[in-house]
């Protein structure tokens, strides 16, 4: 009796054996990765959902999606954001992320979602977006550096700083910004001692002398006399607002008297009496012209600041560390603007 099945050894078996097992395989793979489609679409939307409030005041429930609006709602989106309309720039790309259909086209606007909480001040909705692409993407080095901005904003300087690994990891250049978190490290720490944080300061300012606005002020909230020590007057342009608004009690007049560009900012300022014998020369000609008015009689003015990003050139009306904008570091320029000192008042609001 002869076998149903062909023999082992015969060749078209072992052929129609492959092509089966290659079939079946193809088949179950297409399988899996549509199940997998599907599954991430649903996480994706069950994930945009935990956004969805009062606060995106777009109506686009009934609005039907079509490929060709992708630019146009999108560049709207980035207008809203750009004129600080964020809850309408937030309704447009939860509106996209969850209609179109290319996965990089929806990390990318994830990108511009998470910047926008950011913006907007919802850090721990920016934080879950952000870590969210990096378990899609995790190489994607701008959401890295987005993240740990979020966490520093956060004042999670730990959390902040487990970012720098994976960015060494892709060659990034990560100096500059632990020392950076390492100074607010400093200061946010309750425990330690001021002699401790004295001593880290200054070498945090060793090591990165671009930091000296920042360490400086930063020492003038823990010790006076140290704080005194390590300001240079040929860097007074840079801490100019700081020295002009300490109080009398925090000056070390030793030090104020034996230089000139000091002399002549507290002189302007009001703080000391006698002028000097010479022109005034400190390097800032607004120190130099009240001064100067000054000592003829002329006492009405008062320095006002402004603070503009040297990198994306935005001002700003108060002094900060990293820019509001495009969140550099060591990216602050201090702009002094003479004024009509305000008239006192013997009335407080406090």
């Amino acid at each position: 009796m002869e076998p149903i099945l062909p023999a082992y050894d015969d060749p078209l078996f072992s052929i129609m054996l492959i092509v089966t097992l290659g079939l079946v395989i193809a088949v179950s793979t297409y399988a899996w990765g549509v199940y997998k489609q599907q599954k991430e679409k649903g996480y994706l939307l069950k994930f945009l959902d935990k956004f969805e409030t009062s606060e995106c005041t777009l109506d686009t429930h009934s609005m039907p999606f079509e490929m060709h609006m992708l630019k146009p709602l999108a560049l709207l989106a980035k207008a809203f954001e750009t004129s600080g309309e964020y809850h309408k720039a937030i309704s447009i790309y939860l509106y996209l992320i969850k209609n179109i259909p290319e996965e990089h086209d929806k990390l990318e606007l994830m990108e511009r979602l998470g910047h926008t909480y950011l913006h907007a001040g919802f850090l721990e909705r920016s934080k879950q977006i952000y870590k969210d692409i990096l378990r899609k993407k995790p190489r994607n080095v701008k959401v890295l550096y987005q993240l740990g901005i979020v966490y520093e904003m956060m004042h999670k300087y730990k959390k902040a700083q487990e970012i720098l690994p994976p960015l060494e990891l892709l060659d990034e250049e990560t100096y500059t910004l632990k020392i950076f978190l390492d100074l607010l490290q400093i200061q946010a720490n309750r425990s330690s001692t001021a002699e401790h944080k004295i001593k880290r300061l200054k070498h945090i300012l060793k090591e990165e002398p671009n930091l000296y606005r920042e360490v400086t002020a930063a020492l003038l909230k823990l010790d006076i006399k140290e704080a005194w020590e390590i300001i240079d007057p040929m860097r007074i342009k840079e801490i100019l607002d700081i020295l002009w608004f300490l109080p009398n009690s925090q000056l070390d007049l030793d030090i104020i008297k034996a230089n000139h560009a000091l002399y002549t900012l507290y002189y302007a300022k009001g703080y000391l009496q006698k002028p000097l014998q010479k022109p005034w020369k400190s390097g800032v000609f607004a120190l130099d012209l009240l001064a100067t008015a000054r000592q003829y009689g002329f006492d009405q003015g008062e320095l006002y600041f402004s603070y503009l990003c040297k990198k994306c050139k935005q001002s700003f009306p108060m002094s900060f560390k990293r820019c509001p904008n495009c969140m550099a570091i060591h990216s602050v320029e201090v702009k002094e603007n003479i004024g009509k000192t305000s008239p006192k008042t013997d009335y407080s609001l406090l």
